[in-house]
Order: C-alpha cells, then structure tokens, then sequence
C-alpha cells in the first residue's frame, strides 16, 4: 500500500468518493482526511466558481484532498423519444404544478473548460474523471501542474483507454456501486461482476495503481479488494448517512427505511444507469426511459427537487450501492475506523 498513497501522506487506505448533488460536502472531506483517508470534492453539477470556493475552504484545513469531474460522453437521445418520455412524467409534475420541457433536449458540457482552467491555474493534489477519458492534452496539462490524474473504469478494455490518455492511477469501479456508473458505453447494460474480480482483471490487463470501488460497505469488503491488490478502497454509500454528510434529510432516511429494502440499476432518473433504492419512480419509469444524458437529468431535475423538498421518496433519486443498510449515523470517522481499523 506504498507509493500512490503514501506520497500524500494517507495512513488508512480508505477514500471518500466524490457524490454529485450535495453529499460530498467540504466538511465530509475534511473529516475523511483528518481520519487518515482521503476525500474527494464532487465537481459534477457545479460551476467551476463554485467548485474553487469548495476547494479554498477545505485548502484552508490544510488537509490533502482530491476534485472529481465529469468528463464529457453525452448520450444523444432523439427528439422523439425524449418527448414522450417528458410527456410520461408530466403526470408525476402535475402533482407539484410543473411543466416539464418537451422541446428540445437540453445538452450541455457541465462548465468543462472554466473547471479544467481552475485545476490548471489552482492546483490540488489529485483529480479523478468519470462518464469519460479526458484527452491526453488535458491529463499532460494537470500532471505538469503536479495533480495525480485518475481514473475510473469499469472493465479492462476501459482501463486500457485509461493508459493510453496517460493518466496516474485507476479507480475501478463494480457495477454495486451507488449513483452513476462510470461506465465508458452507458447505453449498453452494466456488466455483472463481484469486485474483487474485477479489480484482478484490470491488475492483469494494465500496470497502473488501482484503487476500489463499488459496494464497499464492511470492513470484510475492504479487506477483499485489498487482498486482490488495490492499493485502496473507496467508498460513497455507507458515508451518506453521516453527520458530514450533506444527502438530503428524505435520502438518508430512506437508506434506513424497512420499507427500501433493494436498489436496482435504472436510467428513468437521468438517462445514464445509476444504482438507486427502488422506488415508485423506478419501478413506473425505468423500463419507459430512453439513453439520453444530460438530456434526461435537465428534464427531471425539477421533479427530483420539489419532490425532495416534499419528503415524497417517490419521486427522488435514492442513489445507493448494494451495501446501504452498512450507512449509519455517526462521524465520518467513525465509519472509517469501523471499515479499516483492524488492518
């Protein structure tokens, strides 16, 4: 557990990752480093003069820190479909007086370029990619800057890319993951794969550091991709319900909710797969859906907010990995110490 650590100084090999939508908030990445791991600030869904005040507050903690970003890979979707698809939800808005847009889908590059520039010109200690690989010029310009690049992957054949665009180090991503899948081709079904297994292939296809994630929610998880070499375990799930944790108050009663009892991969929320509780929504829309990202996330987004802001566990995105019932209320490092305390 050497280099790819050590040089930031971590002493538990344990990673917060980065949640878009507000659960990754600067104190849960702050903690998770006073806890001798490492966190990482969600860029996904923010401006890049959002994403630098996060970054100024945990810099001035003085603790080390990571900044993902969403790396451009839209799925088209066509009018057509998109359309009907607003034209189905409508009834679910009507219950909050919205109007879902049924005209063109909405597209865009998450501020990509203003964020780029950020990590350029500021620096931070690491930077992860997910949805995509960023072209070889970006990855050289943030390596020169002194950022470890990293990226995450869901099969060999991605870790290859991955090698080619001349990132640092992987993150491997199984497919028990909550939220969005990383994974490269979203438009084809998320391949069934215990963890451990999966980060022994990509170990065997490549030769670059790996670190784990995807359903990591006990400290025998850990233990596991330790074991079949990943240099670190990273974790999102089992951190939603902590005290420094910014999930909204309906999302982290849900993850402990009898009544939630299984998460399912579904594209109705976004038009991406993503691992989410199964809920009304899930069950009266994924199979509807059509692939269209960011397409789809503009069109609900909405509807996911004044549901949330109702408390209506209908409608809202649960995001969970398969280990949710491991998320406790507590602080982040005591979650930590209970993942990794015996190793």
């Amino acid at each position: 557990m050497t280099t790819l650590l050590t040089h930031l100084d971590i002493d538990r090999p344990i990673l917060a990752a980065p949640m878009a939508g507000g659960a990754s908030t600067p104190a849960l990445v702050t903690a998770t480093a006073r806890a001798g791991g490492l966190g990482f600030l969600a860029g996904g869904y923010k401006s890049a003069q959002a994403l630098a005040g996060q970054i100024h507050t945990v810099e001035s903690e003085g603790v080390p820190f990571g900044v993902n970003l969403f790396a451009r890979n839209p799925i088209p979707v066509p009018p057509k479909a998109y359309q009907d698809y607003a034209r189905l939800l409508q009834n679910e808005a009507d219950r909050y007086g919205l109007t879902l847009s049924d005209t063109a889908p909405l597209d865009d590059d998450d501020h990509w370029a203003d964020k780029i520039a950020l990590l350029v010109a500021h620096p931070v200690p690491w930077v992860s990619f997910t949805f995509g690989i960023p072209d070889a010029g970006t990855v050289t310009s943030l390596r020169r800057a002194g950022t470890t690049v990293l990226q995450c992957v869901t099969t060999p054949a991605e870790a290859r890319l991955a090698v080619d665009a001349g990132v640092d180090a992987l993150i491997v991503q199984g497919p028990a993951a909550g939220g969005h899948s990383a994974t490269l081709t979203p438009e084809r079904p998320v391949t069934s794969i215990a963890l451990p297994d999966l980060v022994t292939a990509v170990r065997h296809t490549v030769a670059l550091p790996v670190i784990a994630t995807g359903g990591i929610a006990t400290p025998a998880d850990v233990a596991a991709v330790l074991q079949a070499g990943a240099q670190a375990a990273m974790v999102g799930t089992v951190l939603l319900r902590t005290d420094e944790s910014g999930a909204s108050a309906p999302h982290k009663a849900a993850l402990a909710d009898p009544d939630f009892d299984t998460t399912v991969i579904t594209r109705a929320f976004t038009g991406r797969p993503a691992r989410a509780l199964r809920n009304h929504f899930t069950d009266r829309y994924s199979a509807h859906a059509p692939a269209g990202y960011p397409a789809l996330h503009h069109l609900t987004s909405p509807l996911r907010k004044a549901a949330t802001a109702a408390g209506d566990t209908d409608l809202i995105h649960l995001w969970a990995g398969t280990g949710f019932r491991q998320a406790r209320t507590e602080p982040v490092a005591h979650t930590a110490e209970r993942l990794t305390g015996r190793l």
